[in-house]
């Protein structure tokens, strides 16, 4: 090809490239201004010792992790954390995935059942926490007369230190099981009847049967996306805490995020809580890497 026919491919090819970047400009700008300049501010204001209203603070490199290894509340915090999303997580996408199945099987009320159980999911966590502060109180709580009536004695959900972490727990499934079924509900509708069909030929006559040689392998990365973000959600836990426990009682609903909150909002320790929330992000990341590197494999390898 001449060197004149080159010419306006290459002056078009330059004018494509160029309107691209244009189109890509606002969503970078937003990226760096909303996402990489906080997270850059949260990195540097975790090696000093800046507490706000004191203008004195100085760089103490990573004494403020180092700190953190042995400070009771923090590994508290993470303790807690751990163990709601370990409740809430498997629970949560368990039910999930029922209720996609059950919807999904049956022909009447399905809209009317996928609302309500999506409707904890854009329903205010905050007023909802009302709500179940009274479902769980322990002497006029529906919860407890139920307890009462089965013969079983009342539960302090909110108020002991025994049990306050399972009842924020329960919550926590309650607000999640809808946002799993919604996203299991969206993999279900893509897979093909026939592939049912063919396998009540091959002998899968149970409704089990279909489910382990069709409907569990099909969803599996599904399943994945679900569990990922579940996880992650759950590990943000901070509405219901806030409203409900603080915390108490003696620290035994105590998470990260409250954590965080309390050492940079009310103790006012910035640097502190900026190695919180710097410890925060890594576990995010570590979740969102799993997650990825995950699919990835799947695709690549079937």
């Amino acid at each position: 090809m001449s060197e004149a026919a080159k010419s306006p491919s290459i002056a078009f090819d330059a004018m494509r490239e160029r309107a691209a970047w244009w189109l890509v400009a606002p969503s970078v700008v937003l990226i760096v201004v909303l996402l990489v300049i906080p997270t850059l501010a949260i990195i540097g204001l975790s090696l000093t010792d800046l507490d706000l209203g004191n203008p004195d603070w100085n760089f103490i490199g990573v004494q403020n992790y180092v700190d953190l290894a042995s400070d009771r509340t923090f590994r508290i915090s993470i303790r807690n954390t751990a163990l709601y999303v370990a409740i809430v997580t498997p629970v949560s996408v368990t039910l999930g995935l029922g209720a996609a199945i059950l919807i999904e099987a049956g022909t009447e009320l399905r809209g009317f059942f996928r609302s309500a159980y999506f409707l904890p999911v854009v329903s205010l966590i905050v007023a909802m926490a009302t709500v179940w502060q009274y479902l769980m109180h322990p002497t006029i709580g529906p919860i407890n007369l139920l307890l009462n009536l089965v013969g079983l004695p009342s539960v302090n959900f909110l108020g002991s230190s025994d049990v306050v972490i399972y009842g924020l727990a329960i919550i926590g499934i309650w607000q999640a099981t809808g946002f799993a079924m919604v996203l299991f509900l969206a993999g279900l509708s893509a897979i093909d009847p026939q592939l049912y069909q063919a396998a009540e030929i091959d002998g899968a006559k149970s409704w089990w049967d279909r489910f382990w040689l069709v409907t569990w392998p099909i969803l599996a990365p599904t399943t994945l996306f679900v569990t990922t973000l579940t996880m992650i959600n759950a590990v943000k836990v901070f509405e219901t805490v806030t409203t409900l426990t603080q915390g108490g009682p003696s620290k035994s609903s105590e998470v990260l995020l409250w954590t965080i909150y309390e050492e940079g909002f009310i103790y006012l320790h910035l640097g502190s809580a900026s190695a919180m929330a710097v410890v925060f992000i890594a576990v995010l990341l570590v979740l969102i890497i799993i997650q990825t590197r995950t699919l990835d494999k799947r695709v690549h390898y079937g």
